[in-house]
């Protein structure tokens, strides 16, 4: 097994809306608009198995020093594998680089995400300041951090958790 991870390509796009609608069927993803995954392509990695894109997810920013990690999946035939792991490393090790200090995630899979250094949270880890400016953001992501009444209860009933980088 050749795995390969790197960024998502617009050609990707059919694949990740492949993986995305399976588990959006289960209720375990929020399905996406094709323009919107489309949108957010550079936002997304992918991981290949020979040649073929077996897994996705994605690093959506909030602010300065926060980002959310979204869309972490991998095809149904190829879990277990450490494909998951290798793209969430992937995000992590991109969120360094460009400067975030806490990443956050709405998630089922809360013993994947805990093994990587995540924690459950509650209310919104964010000073009164930052917290003002995020409520001004539309995005759904950032409304589910902030622990807001107006998404209550969250959409999917997943948890919410946070790393420190």
């Amino acid at each position: 097994m050749e795995l390969v991870v790197r960024a998502a390509r617009t050609s990707d796009i059919k694949k990740i809306r492949s993986i995305v609608d399976s588990y959006a069927a289960q209720r375990r993803l929020l399905s996406k608009e094709t323009v919107t995954l489309y949108e957010g392509v550079q936002e997304f990695t992918v991981a290949e198995v020979n040649g073929e894109v077996v897994g996705c997810g994605a690093l959506h920013i909030l602010w300065e020093d926060l980002a959310e990690v979204r869309t972490v999946a991998v095809i149904e035939s190829m879990k277990g594998k450490g494909i998951g792991h290798a793209i969430l490393e992937s995000i992590l090790n991109k969120a360094k680089e460009i400067g975030v200090k806490k990443v956050f995630c709405l998630t089922f899979e809360t013993k994947f995400f805990d093994s990587h250094g995540f924690n459950e949270i509650q209310g919104a880890p964010v000073e009164p300041d930052v917290y003002a400016q995020l409520l001004r953001s539309y995005d759904e992501g950032i409304a589910e951090f902030l622990d807001l009444e107006s998404v209550k209860p969250n959409t999917l009933g997943n948890t919410r958790m946070l790393k420190i980088l």
